[in-house]
């Protein structure tokens, strides 16, 4: 790599040269060229500057409202499971099962079981399945037979 001034020192010698007379004999003049000087780089990576980013500012709204999510008992209940395991849940410990939305907590699947089916329940406990779907187990009162309360709703025929 050339000395930080390298370029300047030549342009200087170029000029002195060109400067004197010479006596008898033909000189050939030399043009004074600038020696483009290179800007040290520090990094192998080459980073894009930082530019003025601004937001889009549209004409017209993209929606006309907000989308508002439905909170009410029957968006939090999808449905009831009727699987073999959920049917020895029912009859043995006297435990509901059924699918939920994936963003509802216990508190709100506890309040829609008693919205929709009328029953009190104890406890709630709530598992993602592989498939991404959320499975809620909902243990009922005393005085709440699960079995009659699936008979209503027609998950047992």
């Amino acid at each position: 790599m050339p000395a930080k001034n390298a370029g300047k020192a030549v342009v200087a010698t170029v000029k002195v040269g060109k400067k004197g007379p010479s006596g008898s004999k033909k000189s050939v003049k030399g043009k004074a060229t600038a020696v483009k000087k290179r800007k040290e780089r520090f990094s192998v990576q080459f980073h894009r500057p930082y530019t003025l980013r601004t937001k889009p500012s549209p004409k017209c709204p993209r929606r006309t409202t907000p989308v508002v999510r439905k909170n009410d008992a029957f968006s939090v209940i999808r449905c009831p499971l009727t699987t073999e395991s959920a049917m020895k849940k029912i009859e043995d410990t006297n435990t509901l099962v059924f699918l939920v939305d994936i963003r509802a907590n216990k508190q709100q699947i506890k309040e829609a079981v008693k919205k929709l089916y009328d029953i009190k329940a104890v406890k709630v406990n709530t598992l993602i399945r592989p498939d991404g779907k959320k499975k809620a187990l909902i243990k009922l009162h005393q005085h709440h037979d699960a079995l009659d309360v699936a008979n209503k709703i027609g998950i047992l025929l």
